[in-house]
């Protein structure tokens, strides 16, 4: 008999922090190894506890980098994040007034409904503080030393992930002991949390080499290929977009291929093969950008549905969008050639990344197997249909109970039992049905985010800041043959700092202020480091901040539906 009809179900989950060191290689933002020691530990734990579960890990390059940047200073015991220096201080007492008030507001940036309010003496601490803020002026002179140890203690607690905690009996004593936390208590805590991050990127890479997941990579800095390629990329979605005064990214296309080649060799260094995919930064896609990641040897790349149905709507022929189970659940060929074009399901991936935090793990599980059979049923015309749910690794998880333990748990328990569905990775689709996949004539420009690129230019504060980077790259194209070949190696990775995507993400006044403010600080510090490499004056302009936010945006800013309300 021949093989029941299936549904083919990957799970892309991607894992990004930008480079958070300033000119110094001190660490600005600690978010990279606190996210590694809650949602990084728990994403691969939960596929390490369900054999038959596949999927996809997208670790971009620069996250990958600084996981090993921590792993060695744990080794070391010389750290270079202030958080993890006061942790690590034996004598809390020579903490200078800065410093403590850094980690009065640091270690209370949480969402507190499942981060600080289930642990009745941490939130002790922060009612305590929020006393002292209404009267004292100088709080950090009335705070005792052990308030600031239980602090960084409870701080660090807080951002252990679920399997973590379950699986350590010295986190477990700690939760137990709540208070009066030792100098002991916090060096055996730096030792726990430097193992965890050290242990992390063997174990992807482990299930990794049994098959049981796929790694894939991002261009190195997490840049906009399409917008560095051609600003006018903006316009085939938006076709009124305001652009940057910079006609074009100057010698854009050299850049992306810097990206592109970079995350080949880092990805070859770390995990010993080749990557079959990249996902291109938040979806990022235009037909320039796919055919140059086709020339690099890419096999697979996904974006988001929004584009994908602008780019049927573009087509010359009849196959432009009816209903979306007749064109979604397939993968597609630029004019049937190039990488493999995968595209999410927009409404299953926001449903996780927004909507089932509220609900119990076995109703949102139930909801969501639901969901996929009714794909299986109403998807009768594909011989293999497949469904794409791409989303953040990290940012959900904090605005789930306990970190989202019980819906993973059950969701991939509940997959890789069903009758019905078929967990597995981009790679194992294409190498088992090659077939189905289909030409595509046209391939509109577009990322994950509203099939558009209005999330990182169109915006005058994103605009500004585009203006101040082709500035740069228009200076360093000027100066920088002036320099050694290692002198310019050092000015070109610079320059790929300055131009992820993060800092274009962040401009804007519908994002909480204190983001705006921290990201926008760190950009123009990177301009500035930028120009004293070059060893030229920055621009008056790099002291003014770009943007203020002051917006109340979903999940803190960190992440975006794919529609808005109403599209």
């Amino acid at each position: 008999m021949p093989p029941a009809r299936a549904l083919h179900v990957i799970f892309c989950w991607h894992m990004h922090q930008p480079d958070y060191r300033n000119a110094d290689g001190v660490y600005v933002l600690p978010w990279t190894y606190l996210h590694a020691c809650k949602d990084y530990s728990d994403m691969i734990a939960h596929y390490e506890e369900n054999p038959l579960a596949r999927g996809v890990f997208n670790c971009v390059p620069i996250l990958v980098e600084q996981l090993e940047d921590y792993t060695a200073q744990f080794q070391s015991g010389q750290f270079r994040d202030p958080l993890l220096i006061a942790l690590a201080m034996e004598n809390l007492k020579a903490l200078p007034n800065e410093q403590r008030h850094f980690l009065l507001e640091q270690c209370f940036r949480l969402d507190p409904e499942h981060m600080l309010n289930p642990f009745p003496d941490y939130r002790r601490l922060y009612d305590i503080y929020q006393l002292m803020l209404e009267d004292v002026k100088e709080i950090s002179d009335y705070l005792s030393i052990q308030y600031l140890a239980d602090l960084l203690v409870w701080y660090h607690l807080a951002w252990t992930g679920e399997t973590v905690r379950r699986g350590s009996p010295f986190l477990q004593s700690l939760f137990a002991k709540g208070h009066g936390f030792s100098q002991e208590d916090r060096q055996q805590l730096v030792h726990f949390l430097g193992e965890l991050i050290g242990g992390l990127i063997p174990r992807y890479r482990a299930l990794a080499e049994a098959g049981r997941i796929e790694i894939s990579t991002t261009p190195y800095y997490h840049p906009i290929g399409p917008l560095l390629l051609d600003f006018h990329a903006a316009r085939e979605a938006v076709t009124d977009a305001q652009l940057p005064d910079c006609l074009g990214y100057p010698g854009g296309a050299e850049r992306a291929r810097w990206h592109i080649d970079q995350a080949q060799q880092s990805y070859l260094q770390h995990f010993g093969v080749p990557a079959q995919g990249m996902w291109p930064a938040e979806g990022g896609v235009s037909a320039a950008f796919v055919e140059m990641l086709g020339n690099a040897g890419v096999r697979w790349t996904a974006s988001g549905e929004g584009v994908l149905t602008h780019s049927l709507l573009l087509s010359d022929d009849d196959s432009g969008p009816r209903g979306r189970v007749e064109y979604l659940y397939r993968p597609y060929q630029l004019q049937g050639t190039g990488p493999v074009l995968f595209f999410r399901d927009d409404a299953l991936s926001d449903t996780i990344g927004f909507d089932y935090k509220t609900w119990s793990g076995h109703d949102a599980v139930t909801d969501f197997i639901h969901k996929l059979e009714t794909i299986w049923r109403q998807t009768e015309h594909e011989a293999n249909p497949v469904v794409s749910i791409v989303l953040d690794g990290e940012n959900a998880w904090e605005y789930y109970p306990y970190n989202g333990y019980y819906f993973l748990s059950e969701l991939y328990k509940s997959l890789a039992n069903h009758p019905h569905i078929r967990m597995c990775t981009f790679s194992d689709f294409i190498n088992n049905h090659p077939d189905d996949v289909k030409a595509i004539p046209r391939l509109a420009a577009g990322s994950w985010v509203y099939g558009s690129f209005s999330t990182w230019i169109g915006d005058a504060a994103k605009n500004r800041a585009w203006d101040l980077l082709c500035t740069a790259k228009q200076d360093v194209d000027q100066h920088r043959g002036q320099f050694s070949a290692k002198q310019q190696a050092k000015i070109l990775e610079q320059l790929g700092r300055c131009e992820g995507s993060d800092w274009f993400w962040w401009f804007g006044d519908y994002n909480p202020s204190d983001s705006v403010r921290d990201f926008d600080h760190l950009y123009r510090l990177n301009l500035r480091k930028l120009y004293s490499l070059m060893q030229l004056p920055a621009p008056d302009a790099l002291s003014n901040p770009i943007s203020h936010g002051g917006g109340a945006a979903e999940a803190g800013g960190s992440m975006r539906r794919s529609h808005t309300e109403g599209h």
